[in-house]
């Protein structure tokens, strides 16, 4: 009779909150882009000398060639000129290689590389397409452009116009003074030195991965979100709740460590499903049970050792060099645990304080949001293993 009564509870909160829920789920699927049309930050690794600077640039330039603003986009689809990209991509290197140099004028305007403020002229050296791509993926082509320097030891600095789309910046062969950032809305990169001259302290670096870290969580981290919502469901009660977020966060600060320093290499496709499934592990037990058990604890210390692994493919894709390691792992975690703080501590005040000690707490709360993320992380799980 129990469990026929916690299972008509259930199903009463699903019928109840169930338009609420299918609403959240078909918003959400339809914001999840398809792989091929996907948006993804461009990659660039800039080399400054004493008189120069060469730049070598990864993204899809098919975007670019037919003017997308990729500002704010996930996926091309829902851009105007959606149907003259689908065309490019479809076109043989050659044609895209000689479609991008006959726009480059207009492309190159949006780059900036700059010293005290005053614009350099870039020169386009070469732009290579993929030759086989996988029509099922962006096809990455890699452009190459440099800009001579004037006298001096002026740093200089490197912008990307937001209509671009995210970039991630990384200043190669600098020694002690390299640098990586990903830069969005159109931003300028911080002062780049050249050969021998140093102008980012340890403080500096510290606070910009403390930002990357925040970043990767609020906003860009929705299944690091929910995952950490879903340990909050559980129990609103402070003493249980630290427990889980501490061995969360050991673990992923384990890993992340690990995977940072090469020690420990998992790839995304094995990691990003997991994690998937760690959402649906935690979402349903919160429908299961009532209260923590000592075995959860341990289960969601494992799964934090997933989402380290998932949070170093952050790093990874930034850049972390040797002489900054520490500062930026240090930072870059610290950013994680901020936007993890952020998010429980919304969460307490939308949901927990003014409705935990409520009798329909859990039917009404608990059960109804844990599905959706249920829900979610399912979807997910799909996507990311099938798709």
């Amino acid at each position: 009779m129990m469990v026929f009564a916690k299972q008509r509870i259930m199903w009463h909160s699903l019928f109840f909150f169930g338009p609420v829920i299918g609403t959240v789920f078909a918003l959400l699927i339809s914001m999840w882009p398809a792989a091929a049309h996907e948006v993804r930050p461009a990659v660039a690794d800039v080399e400054i000398s004493a008189n120069t600077v060469e730049v070598t640039v990864r993204l899809a330039i098919e975007p670019l060639i037919v003017g997308i603003n990729l500002a704010g986009l996930d996926d091309t689809d829902n851009a105007p000129e959606a149907a003259d990209y689908d065309r490019l991509r479809a076109a043989t290197p050659e044609v895209v290689a000689a479609a991008f140099q006959a726009v480059w004028p207009r492309i190159r305007a949006g780059i900036r590389i700059a010293v005290n403020g005053h614009r350099t002229d870039l020169t386009l050296t070469s732009v290579m397409v993929e030759s086989t791509p996988d029509m099922s993926l962006p096809r990455e082509s890699i452009l190459q452009f440099q800009a001579d320097l004037p006298n001096g030891d002026e740093p200089v600095t490197f912008g990307w116009d937001a209509a671009y789309g995210p970039i991630i910046v990384r200043q190669v062969g600098a020694g002690d003074d390299a640098y990586a950032d990903f830069l969005t809305q159109g931003a300028d990169s911080a002062p780049l030195p050249r050969i021998g001259t140093a102008t980012e302290g340890a403080v500096a670096v510290l606070v910009r991965y403390v930002l990357i870290g925040f970043d990767h969580i609020i906003p860009k981290g929705l299944d690091h979100i929910l995952f950490v919502i879903g340990l909050f469901l559980l129990s609103a009660r402070l003493r249980p709740l630290i427990i889980q977020v501490s061995a969360f966060t050991v673990a992923h600060t384990v890993t992340l460590a690990l995977a940072v320093m090469g020690w420990v290499t998992v790839p995304a496709a094995i990691v990003e499903p997991l994690i998937a499934a760690s959402i649906i592990y935690v979402a349903i037990e919160n429908i299961r049970k009532t209260e923590i058990s000592a075995d959860r604890t341990i289960i969601v210390f494992g799964f934090g050792l997933l989402h380290g692994l998932g949070f170093a493919s952050v790093l990874g894709d930034v850049g972390l060099e040797p002489t900054r390691l520490v500062t930026g792992l240090i930072g870059f975690n610290v950013g994680v645990e901020l936007g993890q703080l952020v998010v429980i501590c919304t969460a307490w005040v939308v949901v927990g304080w003014p409705f935990h000690n409520k009798p329909w707490y859990r039917r009404r709360i608990i059960i109804p949001a844990s599905s959706a993320i249920a829900a979610v992380g399912a979807f997910w799980f799909i996507e990311r293993v099938f798709f």
